[in-house]
């Protein structure tokens, strides 16, 4: 009787065990589902990210030049010349040109990033034209390969029809051919238009963007939920000296990291600073010290490590978009570029590019340098605000 009992008992107790481990899990995860649904920050921030994308991919993105900013020598001085710049302008895709009466002030545009072409029209424009054998000559910022080629793709469209008798008044024109200008285009900064010194200037920028985000935005977070932030709150010191001693640290990370980078963009790729180490690292300081401080202002926002992680995402992600290291920011719409103004990789990107590939010094790059320790002000007095010197 026992050796026939035995088979149907087994079954038996081993369905109880499964039910009780299903069950189990159930448990766990409504209690889980219970805590998630009344996290409203954690679900908005879930519904609000997808939305911040669609909105940054579908409206501030574009390969198309827009408020190109450029320059003009015009040493023709006369209607013709006027009229081709009027014609270049009227494409839509130019900002009202900037006159320049020298080359080295042109130069200087183009280095400083204050124009992103020069066009030069010889004094012998007009005579030129007449004999079918114009020439203008046009100097491109190649740093963004594919902008400086579309821009120069525009400039050379209008070239190739201008004079061309499309109503009335052009056909009173005493040029009257098609095609007669010839459009000499010179690339700057990056002479071979290689996509691979556009990206690689910017990559110790993003990098330390994700270093310093990443890590800071945790960090109170992980000791408020280990019940370590009172202990810390109740210290004889005050929230700036708290929040300065932890960004310390990670400073001389970031260093090793923005040497580490650079080393290997030269070793493996040839692509050597133009302009002097000693300045990059200054400029890095304050992009660093920002970033750090974003990364606290997050931490102290958050109340869980989710909803620090999200957070985050929100300045990571428009920090790569809007900041200019992906895609021109003088292309992007207005309200958006301005948007872009407040990250800090906005500023750090146009420092370092201006050191590593135009050979910048400290006084070229001293406007985004006062602007990144202006963010650094701003954040710091935010992180007061919102942490509490005291318990209570």
């Amino acid at each position: 009787m026992r050796e026939q009992r035995a088979p149907i008992a087994e079954p038996r107790r081993g369905r109880r065990r499964g039910g009780r481990f299903w069950s189990n899990v159930a448990a766990v995860a409504y209690k889980e589902a219970m805590i998630l649904r009344h996290d409203k920050a954690l679900l908005a921030m879930v519904f609000a990210q997808p939305m911040m994308m669609l909105f940054l991919f579908g409206v501030a993105l574009s390969n198309k030049p827009a408020n190109v900013p450029w320059a003009v020598l015009d040493r023709s001085q006369t209607g013709m010349s006027r009229r081709l710049v009027q014609e270049i302008q009227a494409t839509g895709y130019f900002l009202p040109p900037q006159r320049v009466f020298g080359y080295s002030e042109g130069r200087l545009e183009l280095r400083d990033g204050g124009a992103l072409a020069l066009l030069v029209i010889p004094s012998s424009f007009r005579r030129d034209l007449a004999r079918g054998r114009a020439r203008v000559q046009l100097l491109l910022d190649g740093s963004d390969p594919l902008s400086a080629a579309r821009i120069g793709g525009y400039i050379g469209q209008v070239a190739s029809v201008f004079a061309a008798p499309v109503d009335g008044a052009r056909r009173s024109d005493p040029f009257p051919a098609s095609g007669l200008l010839d459009v000499r285009q010179r690339f700057w900064f990056n002479p071979t238009l290689r996509d691979r010194e556009f990206f690689l200037s910017a990559l110790a920028g993003m990098l330390l963007t994700n270093l310093c985000l990443s890590t800071m935005s945790l960090g109170l977070v992980a000791e408020r939920e280990l019940g370590m932030f009172e202990q810390m709150l109740a210290l004889p010191t005050t929230p700036l000296q708290i929040v300065l001693g932890k960004l310390l640290p990670y400073v001389g990370v970031s260093y090793v990291v923005l040497l580490f980078a650079t080393l290997a963009i030269g070793i493996f790729f040839g692509i050597w600073p133009a302009g002097s180490w000693i300045t990059l690292a200054l400029v890095t300081l304050p992009f660093v010290l920002a970033t750090l401080g974003l990364g606290v202002l997050v931490s102290a926002m958050a109340r869980t490590s989710a909803q620090a992680v999200f957070i985050s995402v929100f300045f990571i992600l428009p920090s790569f978009v809007l900041s200019g290291v992906m895609f021109p920011y003088q292309f992007m719409p207005a309200g958006i570029r301005e948007l872009g103004s407040l990250l800090p990789l906005r500023w750090y990107q146009i420092a370092a590019r201006r050191i590593l590939e135009r050979g910048a010094t400290l006084a070229d790059v001293a406007p985004p340098a006062l602007a990144l320790v202006l963010i650094f002000g701003v954040v710091l007095m935010l992180i007061r605000w919102r942490m509490k010197p005291r318990l209570g």
